[in-house]
């Protein structure tokens, strides 16, 4: 998912009457788990990219610390 960031992406989870979707980035030593959500609609909401965002934003900088 680009307009997350690099090497984002969604997968797609098709339950008897939802959708669901998880958010995740894969680095070279792990894979992070972005955000788990109930999509109801056919474009991922703007508040879940923001806070996706926001969330590895603040893990790259716990990082590099």
């Amino acid at each position: 998912m680009p307009s997350i960031g690099t090497r984002c992406h969604e997968l797609r989870i098709r339950d008897v009457d939802q959708n669901w979707r998880i958010i995740y980035r894969v680095d070279a030593d792990s894979i992070l788990i972005v955000a788990v959500f109930n999509k109801t609609t056919r474009a991922t909401p703007k508040n879940v990219i923001e806070v996706c965002k926001k969330r590895l934003s603040q893990y790259d900088t716990e990082q590099e610390e």
